[in-house]
């Protein structure tokens, strides 16, 4: 025998089933971090495929912390990073002097930020070679998002990469945090594809830097898009802003 429920509650059984799944809270300082007045628009323009928020959550960026963002560009995850550390954390815009001969003699854009000293005074400029990367104070956490394949480059020296990872290990503190965001490129290429595709293995990314004597912690799939065949360079039109990327988080131990 079928019962038929009362209407009242059918109703809102009815609104419970159609409810959106509930999404996990940002932390305030991070969401105030976005939504920062003082971003330039072709920043807030790129949020929906970067995903910014989920990206300083997963690398633990949060009030009191010293962040070094690894060749910053123009500076649009520096800007977070200042307002998600506040006044008592600091973010160190290091920017490599690999890179000056391709500048021409023109300022690299980061200085923008690092003398923007109204709204974010707690950036300084870093200038020096990738492969005597130094801070000067032990650092939290070190970022570096889209770089990572270039440092295999010819236009980068290239940069002798395990001095790199083995000076970013040094430079953190015990148990301190090495990001490494990039664009994937096909499993087993190895090198193949980082200056004609612009990407790179994850397996290499990985290899590499667990030899400088970090531990690997986890990934997020945030940015990761199945859709991308890695045949693409990521400069495609089609593929642009869309690749699919991968983010590593390593840990230095604690002893």
């Amino acid at each position: 025998m079928k019962f038929a429920l009362p209407a009242a509650l059918a109703a809102s059984m009815a609104l419970i089933a159609a409810a959106p799944a509930s999404t996990p809270k940002v932390p305030a300082t991070i969401a105030a971090a976005v939504a920062d007045p003082n971003r330039p628009a072709e920043d807030t323009a790129r949020d929906a495929n970067r995903k910014p928020a989920e990206m300083l959550e997963f690398a633990g960026v949060t009030p009191g912390k010293t962040v070094v963002d690894l060749m910053p560009g123009k500076g649009y995850f520096t800007r977070l990073f200042a307002k998600a550390v506040g006044p008592n954390g600091h973010v160190y815009a290091w920017f490599p002097s690999d890179v000056d001969a391709l500048l021409k003699g023109k300022s690299p854009a980061i200085l923008v930020v690092t003398n923007d000293t109204v709204h974010y005074p707690n950036v300084s400029l870093i200038h020096g070679a990738l492969a005597k990367f130094v801070t000067p104070q032990p650092v939290d956490i070190v970022w570096t998002s889209d770089n990572y394949h270039d440092f295999h480059n010819q236009n980068f020296g290239p940069v002798d990469v395990a001095a790199m990872n083995k000076a970013i290990f040094n430079s953190l503190k015990p148990g301190g945090i090495y990001i490494v965001l990039d664009h994937a490129a096909a499993a087993g290429s190895g090198l193949r594809d980082t200056n004609t595709l612009h990407r790179i293995d994850p397996a290499v990314v990985k290899q590499e830097v667990l030899a400088a004597g970090f531990k690997f912690v986890s990934q997020s799939k945030v940015l990761a898009n199945p859709a991308d065949d890695h045949t693409l360079q990521i400069f495609d039109k089609s593929i642009r802003g869309k690749t699919d990327q991968f983010i590593y988080k390593f840990r230095k131990p604690l002893k």
